[in-house]
């Protein structure tokens, strides 16, 4: 850990020890322990939301994609059916003297039903 040993450690205790005090000393390491806990939550956020932005990034290329993928699809059956609207054959009108549609006769017919023979 950081090139220090164990001889290292107990040296750096005694003077520790020596110079804060028996009595702070315990408040002092438990502070330290609370802070080392807090940068190493801090640290591990900060690791998620890189790898999140990671994420999000792959996501907006999978997107770019699709929409590409989209257009080209669109574009596709755009001309698809520019083909074949030159393919069909002309639509007759709707003049005077085309027969009647099936809707209209069939309103007609529900028109004559509905009134039913008048008993005066």
């Amino acid at each position: 850990m950081f090139g220090i040993g164990v001889p290292e450690m107990i040296m750096i205790a005694a003077i520790a020890l020596i110079v804060i005090g028996p009595k702070k000393l315990p408040d002092l390491a438990r502070s330290l322990g609370r802070a080392l806990g807090e940068f190493k939550k801090a640290t591990r956020e900060l690791k998620d939301s890189l790898a999140l932005e990671d994420d999000f990034k792959e996501l907006k290329d999978v997107k770019t994609a699709f929409d590409g993928l989209n257009k080209e699809v669109s574009d596709a059956e755009d001309d698809d059916s520019a083909v074949s609207e030159e393919k069909r054959p002309p639509q007759q009108g709707d003049g005077a003297g085309d027969p009647p549609r099936k809707e209209e006769g069939l309103q007609n017919t529900e028109k004559s039903e509905t009134h039913g023979p008048r008993d005066s």
